[in-house]
């Protein structure tokens, strides 16, 4: 926001010393033209200390039929409603003028508003509208800003396939999502083209807009290759999901098959539907290839995949797959037995000292119910900087879980740690550290380790925690 309010006042500098419109703001820059707008009209008063050079500019004319481009676009953005409303009239000579008569016609007085809008109804054609979607999308945001809105819709409704070409490449999600459901009302893009889009797409509204208009075209012949290949192999899990329940409404039940073990939950859920609708039995699918615990090949998701629909005794085919070469395996395995409430903490121990930082994650976060069971002494062997840093993470989640002096003598020790949030992360231990009550009081080691962090606490803050203690102070 500071750094809009800079390059507004830079802005309304350049313009009211004389320099052309349109080497001071492109045409297509959403950002600047609201910040000039900002800045004129409120910032000049409130922050005075921008407009060093332009404390004093030159009055404006009673007549503004006077002023040429650059000041009338310094006019245009005046506190004053009725310069504004004078303004408004005189910008129909410049057409340059169009972005700020934009957002004029969110302007909260009436009659300011009025003429911007009957000035944008004559003025805007498709090209312009082009240039400005993104500047009336976010002034369409504002009370008042519909208008601009519809106005837009109206116009980009004549436009071609290929004119709005540009606005699925715009850098703004928000035009994206616009042009899109514009292109899809006016089926001006084949199902192909939209598949390839919600494949291609980084925003989730994009992809749901597109893959949805695509399938609607299922019954054609080309269906697989056009349509549903690109869904299927999309990034997204959203998209692939979207082709996948497609895969029944074509006759392809078959294909869903692999993406039972998919890296994706929302992906292998469709997928078992899908499956389950043509009477195959998922959890089958999922034994017969957890049965091999040495397979190089065997997927991450098919592991997790059947603890996702088996049954506790399901626990047996993924015990062996805690040693398995695969790193994503053995996370999946350990999130697997947690999922099936089959976790054994003297089997599932070990793997805190795993080389994949995944595989502690999941461990870690498996043994936090169960973290008092586990030896303090090793655990807090496993916080010293000698250690992998998701090593010492890991160590100190359940040390920090299992609370008491423990969980403070480790805190402490990690102030010092190299690692800058974990030592963050200590910090806001310590803080919010308290005696346990069924540990014994008075214990000298705290009062120690409490000096040792006061730097953490107010002098108040570390009496109360040592009274709270009985420790001396």
């Amino acid at each position: 926001m500071l750094e809009d309010v800079e390059d507004g006042a830079a802005a309304a500098i350049r313009l009211a010393g004389g320099a052309s419109l349109q080497s001071t703001l492109g045409v297509a820059d959403p950002a600047g033209w609201l910040a000039l707008d900002a800045v004129v009209r409120e910032a000049a008063w409130r922050r005075p200390q921008f407009f060093s050079g332009w404390e004093h500019p030159a009055p404006l004319p009673a007549d503004l039929t006077q002023l040429g481009e650059s000041r009338l676009a310094l006019a245009l953005c005046h506190r004053d409603g009725r310069i504004r409303q004078k303004a408004v009239l005189q910008s129909v000579r410049y057409p340059g003028l169009l972005p700020l008569v934009v957002i004029r016609c969110a302007d909260w007085v009436e009659p300011v508003r009025e003429h911007a809008r009957q000035l944008l109804c004559e003025a805007l054609n498709v090209n312009s509208a082009l240039d400005l979607a993104a500047l009336i999308l976010r002034v369409g945001g504002r009370d008042r800003g519909a208008f601009g809105v519809e106005v837009l819709g109206r116009i980009l409704r004549q436009a071609s396939h290929g004119q709005l070409a540009a606005l699925f490449a715009d850098p703004d999600r928000i035009v994206r999502r616009f042009a899109y459901r514009l292109a899809i009302d006016g089926r001006l893009l084949r199902s192909a083209e939209l598949a390839r889009a919600a494949a291609g797409d980084q925003d989730t509204v994009v992809q749901d807009l597109c893959a949805t208009a695509a399938l609607m075209a299922l019954g054609d012949e080309d269906v697989y290759e056009g349509v549903l290949s690109p869904l299927l192999s999309a990034r997204s899990p959203r998209t692939r999901s979207a082709g996948v329940t497609a895969l029944r409404r074509v006759g392809r039940s078959h294909q869903a098959e692999p993406f039972l073990s998919d890296r994706s939950a929302l992906v292998r859920a469709c997928a078992r539907y899908v499956v389950r609708q043509q009477g195959g039995d998922p959890a089958a699918w999922y034994r017969e290839r957890c049965t091999a615990p040495d397979d190089p090949e065997l997927p991450p998701g098919a592991v997790i995949g059947l603890a996702e629909c088996g049954n506790r005794a399901d626990a047996g085919l993924l015990r062996p797959l805690l040693v398995h070469p695969s790193a994503g395996v053995r996370a999946r395995a350990v999130a697997g037995l947690r999922a099936l409430d089959c976790v054994d903490v003297k089997q599932l121990w070990p793997l805190l000292d795993d080389p994949a930082a995944g595989v502690v994650r999941e461990t870690a976060t498996a043994l936090l119910p169960s973290a008092k069971e586990l030896p303090a002494e090793w655990l807090l062997e496993r916080t010293t900087s000698e250690r992998p840093r998701h090593v010492r993470v890991g160590a100190f989640r359940l040390l920090d879980a299992r609370g008491g002096v423990v969980a403070l003598r480790a805190a402490v020790g990690l102030l010092e740690d190299p690692d800058n949030k974990l030592r963050t992360w200590a910090g806001q231990s310590v803080q919010r550290w308290h005696p346990s009550p069924d540990e014994r009081h008075g214990d000298a080691e705290v009062g120690e380790l409490l000096d040792r962090s006061r730097h953490l606490f107010s002098d108040y803050v570390l009496r109360r925690r040592k009274w709270e203690a009985s420790v001396d102070s």
